[in-house]
C-alpha cells in the first residue's frame, strides 16, 4: 500500500485563513444585515493598470494567429520580462545580474515554499516571530521543522522574536544556522530593516556559511531612502542570498499570477563530502522538471509594468494603498492604540487593548464593529496580542472601519 508522508499530519488542522473564513462565515449567518468590511487577507482591490491590460490583450490576439501563436514557453521565462527585470529592478539599483539568474514564476508564495527542495531535510532554520505561515508551513511538509513542543514552536527551528520591545527589529542568532528566512518590508508587522541592519544579516550568513532567502515582495511600498529594496544592495549578499519577488501586491497580479526569483551564480550549498555546489543550476532543473512556465499573456502584462505608462499606473496603485495605511495608522493612533508599521508596507500591525489576545480581538472587531483583521498569532508565537490589518481595500471602507474602530474602542 501506499505510505503517507507523515510529516504533512503535523500541520496545524487548517490553514490560517480558513479558520478565518469559518467564523467570518458563521457571522455572516446568524446576522445577515450587517455589512461586514475585510482588512484581514493580504489581497488587492485596485484593477490591473491599464498597460498591463492593454499588454496582454495584444498577447491574446497574438495567440489568435498562426504566425505569431507560441506553445510552450522557456520554464525560466521570457528574455523580454528577464530583461525588464533586471534594467529596472536591479541595474537601477547598481546591482549587476545575468539572465540566467532571474526564473520568472507563477508567484512568490510557490517559490518560497519549494526553494526548500533544492536542501537538506536536516538543515537547520531561522525565521523571524511573528512571520509568512508559508515558510514554516512548507518546512514542516519535509520534516525539515522537527516536532512541535508544547510551547508551540518546532524543535529544528531557531525562533527570532520580534516584538515592540526590540522594535520589531530581530535580534542575529546567537549559534549557527543552515537557513535563515528574512521577509522586508515584512508580513505581517510592516516593519523594515535599515542598509545598516540588513548589513549584520549578511556579515553573519557570510560568516557562518548561512543561506538567507529574501523575500521582498513589498519592496514597491519603501518609502525611507535608508531601506533597501533588495538584499543585492548589500556588499557579499549574491554569495548567501536567494531574493525573491512578486508582481501581486505592486501591479495587483494576485489573481494573474507572476513573480521571481535570482538565484545568483555564486550562491552554493554543500554537499557531505564537503563540495560546494551551485544552486542556480539546481533550481533551473527543478523547475524544468515540474513547472512549464508562466503563461505567455501574463509575461506580456508583467512586462508592461516596466513601461513608461505602467510605471506611472503602478505608482498610482501604490500610493493609493499607502494613503490608506497613512489614514488607518493615524486614526488608530488617534483612538489611543498601540499601532506599527503602516510607513513602508500596506500593513498595520494593531497591539489589542487590555492585555486581549489575538483571536479575542478579532472576535470583538467582527462582531462589535463588524471589520475583518488577521489574528496576530496566526503568524507565531510573538504575535499573540497582535492583530494584522491590510491596507489593500477601497478607501471608502478603510475610512468606514476606521470610524466603526474609534466608535467601539
Amino acid at each position: 500500500m501506499a505510505l503517507v508522508n507523515e510529516h504533512f499530519l503535523k500541520l496545524p488542522g487548517s490553514y490560517l485563513f480558513s479558520d478565518i473564513a469559518k467564523r467570518v462565515n458563521t457571522f455572516k449567518v446568524t446576522h445577515p444585515k450587517h455589512r461586514l468590511i475585510r482588512l484581514g487577507i493580504g489581497d488587492v482591490t485596485r484593477p490591473l493598470p491599464q498597460a498591463c491590460i492593454e499588454a496582454m490583450h495584444r498577447a491574446v490576439d497574438e495567440l489568435a494567429s498562426v504566425d505569431t501563436f507560441r506553445g510552450y514557453g522557456p520554464e525560466q521565462g521570457y528574455d523580454f520580462l528577464i530583461d525588464a527585470i533586471i534594467k529596472h529592478d536591479f541595474a537601477s539599483r547598481g546591482i549587476s545580474l545575468t539572465p540566467s539568474e532571474v526564473f520568472i514564476s507563477d508567484g512568490a508564495k510557490s517559490d518560497t515554499g519549494n526553494i526548500g527542495e533544492l536542501l537538506r531535510w536536516d538543515n537547520s532554520m531561522a525565521i523571524t516571530d511573528p512571520v509568512y505561515s508559508v515558510y514554516v508551513d512548507s518546512n514542516i511538509m519535509c520534516g525539515r521543522s522537527g516536532v512541535l513542543d508544547k510551547d508551540g514552536k518546532w524543535n529544528n527551528v531557531t525562533y527570532l522574536p520580534c516584538t515592540a520591545e526590540n522594535d520589531f527589529i530581530p535580534d542575529i542568532p546567537d549559534h549557527r544556522v543552515d537557513l535563515i528566512y528574512l521577509c522586508y518590508p515584512n508580513n505581517p508587522t510592516g516593519t523594515t530593516l535599515t542598509h545598516e541592519q540588513l548589513k549584520k544579516w549578511v556579515d553573519y550568513a557570510l560568516a557562518n556559511d548561512t543561506l538567507i532567502v529574501f523575500d521582498a515582495a513589498y519592496e514597491a511600498y519603501i518609502r525611507e531612502p535608508n531601506v533597501p529594496h533588495s538584499i543585492y544592495e548589500i556588499r557579499g549578499a549574491k554569495k548567501v542570498a536567494i531574493e525573491i519577488r512578486s508582481f501581486s501586491k505592486t501591479a495587483g497580479f494576485t489573481g494573474v499570477r507572476c513573480g521571481y526569483t535570482v538565484i545568483p551564480k555564486e550562491v552554493t550549498a554543500a554537499s557531505l563530502d564537503g563540495k560546494r555546489i551551485p544552486l542556480n543550476p539546481l533550481w533551473n532543473r527543478r523547475q524544468c522538471t515540474k513547472f512549464n512556465g508562466t503563461s505567455y499573456i501574463t509575461q506580456r502584462g508583467a512586462e508592461a509594468v516596466y513601461s513608461t505608462d505602467g510605471q506611472k499606473q503602478v505608482k498610482e496603485i501604490i500610493d493609493y494603498y499607502m494613503e490608506n495605511a497613512r489614514y488607518m495608522y493615524n486614526s488608530l493612533k488617534e483612538a489611543g492604540f498601540k499601532v506599527y508599521g503602516g510607513i513602508n508596507a500596506p500593513y498595520i500591525w494593531l497591539k489589542a487593548p487590555d492585555g486581549m489576545t489575538s483571536w479575542k480581538f478579532f472576535d470583538q472587531l467582527l462582531y462589535e464593529a463588524n471589520v475583518v483583521g488577521t489574528p496576530g498569532v496566526g503568524f507565531g508565537p510573538s504575535g499573540e496580542g497582535y492583530l494584522r490589518l491590510t491596507a489593500f481595500g477601497d478607501k471608502e471602507d478603510c475610512m468606514e472601519a476606521m470610524y466603526r474602530i474609534k466608535k467601539w474602542r
